[in-house]
């Protein structure tokens, strides 16, 4: 028997602020100008929905851990910049807070201070405060399932009643792998293909994750 939804679980970029467009913009350079060209493709198929650690370790294994170290130290310092001038909430997202009316919480591969900065310049941050998570707070990134299993830990709901909301492939497959129902969000730089599977509702306009929470 299917649980009723008690928990909504949102990644963070790309699903609630629209940032992944910037950190994919600033990382095409990067490898540009340190030694790995990549395509926009080639970054989100690597790169997007993984943790730093995850990352830093796929740069280390290219480039050494001088570059790797390097390349992320200059991500952040573009990333606050571009996040400065000009982030917002991602399409459609106010609207559905609105409208969502289950308890919600948020659980991304992002440090807290990143997610600070991001959910903030978004006036994202207050809505959220006191139910954010990260995955500096467990052992193993998405794919895996521990940073979901954690958040459902620490808001007190079973990992089977919780719905995860995410924008990429790795995000997809640590909500499967914890047992929970995922909705996937196609409407950012993840094809729909790469978020489809089991449990999992590929949608296109975050104005109707209401209605497709509703009718889960």
């Amino acid at each position: 028997m299917i649980k009723p939804i008690e928990l909504v679980i949102f990644d963070c970029d790309g699903v609630l602020v629209d940032s992944e467009r910037i950190a994919v913009r600033i990382q095409v350079a990067l490898g540009a100008e340190l030694g790995w060209p990549l395509t926009e493709d080639e970054i989100v198929e690597r790169f997007i929905g993984r943790s730093r650690s995850s990352i830093h370790e796929q740069i280390a294994a290219r480039l050494g851990e001088g570059t790797a170290d390097l390349w992320w130290e200059r991500l952040e310092q573009f990333h606050r910049e571009a996040v400065d001038t000009g982030l917002s909430a991602v399409d459609g997202l106010p609207e559905a807070l609105d409208a969502l009316t289950l308890p919600t919480c948020v659980a991304s591969s992002g440090s807290h201070e990143k997610m600070r900065h991001t959910l903030g310049r978004t006036g994202l941050y207050a809505h959220f405060a006191g139910r954010i998570y990260s995955a500096s707070e467990v052992t193993h990134g998405k794919p895996a399932p521990d940073l979901f299993l954690h958040a459902a830990r620490q808001m007190g709901v079973d990992p089977a009643a919780c719905v995860v909301v995410e924008d990429s492939r790795p995000g997809v497959q640590a909500a499967r792998a914890a047992g929970m129902r995922a909705f996937g969000y196609a409407g950012g730089l993840t094809p729909a293909e790469r978020l489809e599977g089991a449990d999992t509702i590929v949608f296109h306009d975050m104005r109707a994750l209401p209605g497709l929470i509703a009718g889960g």
